[in-house]
């Protein structure tokens, strides 16, 4: 007897319908409209080894992916906003076949070897049904490439699996349904973006709107006109809480919606009681990387947890470990270990780097507990809070293991601070001594170093103080607006 087909990423689409799926400017796209372009695009391409998506913020990005994951196809998300060096490191890592993009994005000379085919969004004379089988659940969906902040980006190798499952889960969790109208703005060549905010409404059978480029005008906007739900990294929601004073429209859009998301990075407390004040809506917090999908989450209609990312979401396992790899038992929301991920979210490796696949996992890669290189402490209710990250964001000073992530929040709670950043560097009496990189709310007339170290002893613990606050007029972030702590300055 022959074994049963795995059941489609995107059920929508295998009876598709008029219902609406996406929506990006001017480009409106039904299920119907959808299956039929990317049905003709994957009928071309399939049978290619990979495909390179040029991600520019547009409806074709997401009708390439799409049609990648019909044919079976491997994609791999580039940013149009990559260099030259790190372009060619990907492309010659991935090793794609061809590139698909839209007919009027200007692609770079590093890409012109490549045979390209151009996206369009009628697929006029084709077929709407996509290919009758459906891929091994275990085939690689997409190759998402690290931020290479410790060396060369690493193709993350992610399956069906791993993509369906992380996805069901957050439904799971956020009772996300295929009424849910999901607004985001974000890049389309990571996973909050693309993964989260394109396939998962998708994948219920839902529809997307994105922004093209964010703003408080297309929130509000598109939350008013039926959205009910909003994904956004921490810089939106700042913009958004800077805006809500001077912008009825925009509080009543944001009371209406039925969830707020934030992910990427951890969202200012003050940020959240800003928004929480003047809409009477509190961001929901989650957590996840390129390796593992998602991990954790706070629940909607819980009490209000800002500065926590909730608990595992269903089907993953979450550990937190010591430095000697002895596992932590207690969750007394004080003892900071890393946290180490098992479930069927999990990556299934890195491209060409089976030396690396084998490093980050603890027991090894078949089965093992994914080495995160976060930092957290557990709640008495089992709530992960994150602290930082191993690399960057653990400071160990006068005995203490302190996270920078608390010292930041603490930080950003005092009216004079407008952005924050904490680092260690060497002390000979503490062995590191606590940093503080501040951007203040008025550079004429910043807080004294003295009042932010008080500040911060007040709300935390003495020990947990900057030692040095160093005043800058912005902060490095990447696109997704993570602080980029290797290029603070030498101090």
């Amino acid at each position: 007897m022959d074994a049963p087909l795995p059941p489609p990423l995107f059920p929508a689409l295998a009876a598709p319908t008029d219902r609406p799926a996406l929506r990006c400017g001017p480009d409106v796209l039904s299920y119907a409209e959808l299956a039929r372009a990317a049905g003709a695009l994957a009928a071309g391409i399939a049978g290619s080894g990979r495909v390179a998506v040029w991600a520019a913020p547009t409806a074709r990005t997401a009708v390439a992916v799409v049609a990648a994951l019909l044919a079976g196809v491997p994609a791999v998300p580039l940013n149009p906003r990559s260099g030259e060096r790190e372009l060619a490191h990907i492309l010659g890592d991935s090793a794609p076949e061809l590139v698909l993009a839209g007919p009027a994005d200007e692609l770079p000379a590093a890409l012109a070897a490549l045979p390209r085919v151009d996206v369009e969004l009628d697929g006029e004379g084709s077929g709407a049904v996509p290919p009758p089988a459906e891929a091994d659940p275990e085939s690689t969906a997409l190759i998402v490439y690290t931020s290479g902040t410790t060396g060369p980006p690493k193709g993350v190798l992610l399956s069906r699996r791993a993509v369906a499952a992380s996805l069901d889960a957050l439904a799971e969790a956020w009772a996300w349904t295929a009424d849910d109208v999901l607004v985001h703005g974000l890049p389309l060549f990571h996973v909050h973006g693309l993964v989260l905010g394109v396939l998962g409404p998708l994948r219920r059978g839902g529809e997307v709107r994105h922004l093209g480029g964010f703003s408080a005008e297309g929130v509000a906007r598109e939350l008013a006109s039926g959205g009910t739900m909003l994904f956004g990294v921490p810089t939106m929601y700042h913009r958004l809480a800077d805006a809500l004073p001077g912008d009825p429209a925009l509080v009543k859009a944001l009371s209406g919606a039925r969830l707020l998301v934030s992910g990427s990075a951890a969202l200012p407390v003050r940020d959240h009681e800003r928004i929480a004040a003047a809409t009477g809506r509190t961001v929901v917090e989650r957590y996840g990387m390129s390796e593992t999908l998602m991990n954790t989450s706070v629940r909607p209609g819980g009490p209000p947890r800002p500065g926590t990312v909730g608990t595992p979401l269903p089907g993953v396992e979450v550990r937190l470990v010591e430095e000697d790899g002895s596992v932590l038992d207690g969750s007394d929301g004080e003892t900071v270990g890393e946290v180490q991920v098992r479930g069927p979210n999990l990556f299934s490796g890195y491209l060409n780097r089976p030396d690396a696949t084998e490093a980050a996992f603890d027991g090894g890669a078949a089965g093992g507990w994914f080495r995160t290189g976060d930092m957290a402490v557990r709640e008495a209710d089992g709530t992960i809070r994150l602290v930082g990250r191993k690399a960057t964001d653990l400071i160990k000073s006068g005995g203490y293991k302190i996270g920078a992530g608390e010292i930041e929040n603490a930080l950003l709670d005092h009216p004079g601070v407008r952005e924050a950043a904490v680092t260690g560097e060497p002390d000979p009496d503490l062995g590191e001594r606590i940093v503080a990189w501040v951007v203040p709310s008025d550079p004429a007339d910043p807080p004294a170093d003295a009042a932010l170290a008080d500040h911060v002893a007040r709300l935390l613990a003495p020990h947990k103080r900057p030692r040095v606050v160093r005043l800058l007029p912005s902060l490095p972030r990447n696109d997704l607006g993570k602080v980029l702590k290797k290029r603070l300055p030498r101090g």
